[in-house]
């Protein structure tokens, strides 16, 4: 943990470019909040110049009732000095009224000018709006689209809270920083344009003594924000981690209190939690100083504009308005700037975030599907394995030259101890891994020359590890087969023995259930899982101990069940209870990724090899749990 204050930005630079590209498809929304913008800020800026008009006018109704004529006028002028240069420059009428008629035009084109802002404003916003929203949503679905295309290598050596926290947190944290910054930077960038021809047109000198503040407050943003950059990348590093922890924890809570190991699993989160703690403070005030820092500098613009502008009207270069209306402008100068350096903080954590979803986007994806693909004449379910090896890690085989044949129709077993590569060959079959060498053939085509929907439609797949989706009992039972009828969701169901249980719930089949299955039991889960299998109708079907979780009873009438539903099809079943696989047309022993025996299981007991000590471990275990 303690090395995360350390960790750099990947690429700020390209990240950043990499970000504003997602807007490109929003070109013409975009465009119209630049307009619009535009106008606003037109609009905005150039209020405080009427404005200084209107005191102009003020100052001229008050010297002309203090001098009441030419010869006044003439007598204070005659004088010279300051005051006459003062009253040279305010162009009034000895002895003339307030022109109250001019001062209330003036003041109502003000009204109408903020009024057209604020109008033009609203439809940037809305603007900026759609198409930060309309990004997001298009990213949001192309990391969806990115999810099914990574190869099932990818979610086995990320935490399942890690990819959730990139799907959900970060890409959420985009949208924020992009919808809380963008239209605001347009809009400063604009004023700060707008704002700068104001004062050039009123005062060049004042103009340049205000842009001293600009390369001063670029260098702060910058040296502050290097230095705020690798703590954002820290801080939703540690997010990822511990959400990860916290989904971890959640979801195997019970086993947690049952080993006694809530305090170990509250220090592990105390420590992640401390983690991000200090990484989002060090983030948050480290770029928290940049505006503290921006708001000085604009002060002592702010003076020096006041000094050298009174300065200005005493020798009468410029009228009390027009340095009223600078002052104003040089507010309005510093500000923006302050607002784009302030955001900042934003901007940093937003793209801390795109780096890590762009990092899933531009992660390795599964092989890319044939141009044209082939399918099976007939899909019968003759597969055949030939010289295939396989490993997970390049200098590590797990499977070496394996050829194996399974006739259609056949129910091929296979067992070994933990680790022997039993899963992978299933796997491989469903190609969740692509095989190293060799290949793998259904009904005589190269599985590789299909396209995996094409496969896998023809295969059910019943996991150890069962699944459901929030959602009624029948809803996640016609998961197997789309359009399928409640009376076909019934008849899976009696096949598979769920119906004997679903008729004792008050709302049968209606019974919603979470995504944990909560309110069915293990073994009930696992029933409601088979009955899918059953319900899809497939060609080849994949047992990985798919009768774990159910009592000797149950397994029974599963087997029975089974029985039937394998008439005709070709079954893959993985088991380690070996009573559950002896009627297997063929049961394939493995150790260390090879077929070390293949027979039925009278051949194999009598071969007395590693099926008849494995056979024989178990039943005498069996024989010790009975005494």
């Amino acid at each position: 943990m303690g090395g995360q204050g350390t960790e750099k930005s990947l690429d700020f630079k390209n990240s950043s470019r990499r970000v504003l590209g997602l807007l490109r498809p929003e070109r013409a929304a975009l465009t119209g909040m630049l307009v619009f913008g535009a106008l606003s800020v037109g609009c905005a800026v150039g209020g405080p110049k009427l404005l200084g008009d209107a005191t102009n006018e003020v100052v001229k109704g008050a010297l002309g009732k203090l001098i009441p004529s030419q010869a006044a006028l003439d007598h204070a002028i005659s004088g010279g000095g300051k005051q006459a240069e003062l009253l040279r420059a305010a162009h009034f009428t000895p002895g003339q009224q307030m022109n109250y008629d001019a001062i209330g035009r003036i003041l109502l084109v003000v009204l109408a000018v903020y009024l057209a802002a604020a109008v033009f404003g609203i439809v940037q916003g809305r603007l900026a709006a759609r198409a930060i929203n309309s990004t997001v949503n298009r990213l949001r679905a192309d990391v969806e689209a990115k999810l099914t295309r990574l190869p099932l290598s990818y979610f086995d050596k990320q935490a399942r809270g890690e990819v959730l926290s990139r799907v959900t947190n970060d890409i959420d944290n985009i949208g924020q920083s992009m919808q809380q910054s963008m239209g605001q930077v347009v809009n400063s960038l604009l004023t700060i344009v707008g704002v700068l021809v104001m004062m050039f047109w009123i005062s060049w000198l004042l103009a340049l003594i205000a842009l001293v503040s600009v390369p001063i407050s670029v260098m702060v943003a910058t040296r502050v924000g290097k230095r705020a950059q690798p703590q954002f990348v820290a801080q939703w590093r540690t997010t990822g981690e511990l959400n990860a922890h916290i989904e971890e924890m959640y979801t195997g809570h019970t086993l947690v209190k049952v080993f006694g190991r809530q305090k170990e699993a509250a220090e592990v989160f105390r420590q992640e939690n401390e983690a991000l703690f200090a990484s989002s403070f060090r983030a948050q005030f480290i770029s928290g100083l940049i505006q503290p820092a921006m708001m000085f500098v604009g002060n002592l613009n702010y003076v020096a504009v006041a000094v050298v502008g009174g300065l200005r009207v005493a020798s009468g270069a410029l009228s009390i308005g027009d340095v009223q209306a600078f002052i104003q402008y040089s507010r309005q100068f510093s500000q923006p700037l302050s607002q784009v350096a302030s955001m900042a903080n934003l901007v940093q954590s937003g793209v801390a975030s795109a780096e890590r979803v762009f990092e899933l986007l531009d992660a390795e994806e599964q092989s890319p599907e044939p141009q044209h693909p082939e399918r099976p004449a007939e899909l019968r379910g003759l597969v055949s394995f030939e010289d295939v090896s396989f490993r997970y890690e390049p200098d590590t085989p797990l499977i070496e030259d394996l050829s194996l044949k399974v006739e259609p129709g056949h129910t091929v077993a296979i067992v070994g101890p933990t680790g022997a590569g039993k899963t992978t060959l299933v796997n491989l079959l469903m190609r969740f891994y692509e095989v190293s060498g060799g290949r793998i053939t259904l009904d005589g085509v190269d599985i590789a020359a299909m396209s995996r929907e094409e496969l896998r439609s023809g295969i059910g797949m019943v996991l150890q590890d069962t699944w459901l989706f929030g959602g009624t009992i029948a809803e996640n039972i016609a998961y197997g087969a789309t359009g399928a009828t409640r009376e076909q969701v019934v008849e899976a169901a009696r096949a598979a023995h769920v119906d004997r249980f679903v008729r004792t719930l008050p709302d049968g089949y209606d019974t919603v259930l979470d995504d944990e299955g909560t309110g069915v039991s293990a073994g009930e889960k696992q029933l409601i899982t088979i009955a899918r299998a059953f319900l899809a109708q497939p060609s080849i079907l994949v047992l990985d101990e798919a009768t774990s979780s159910v009592d000797t009873r149950t397994e029974v009438l599963i087997q029975r069940a089974m029985a039937r539903l394998r008439s005709g099809r070709t079954s893959f079943v993985i088991a380690h209870r070996l009573s559950t696989i002896r009627d297997a047309d063929v049961i394939l022993v493995m150790e260390n990724g090879s077929i070390v025996e293949q027979g039925t299981h009278q051949e194999l007991i009598e071969a007395e090899g590693a099926y008849a000590r494995l056979y024989q471990a178990q039943f005498a275990q069996a024989v010790a749990e009975a005494d």
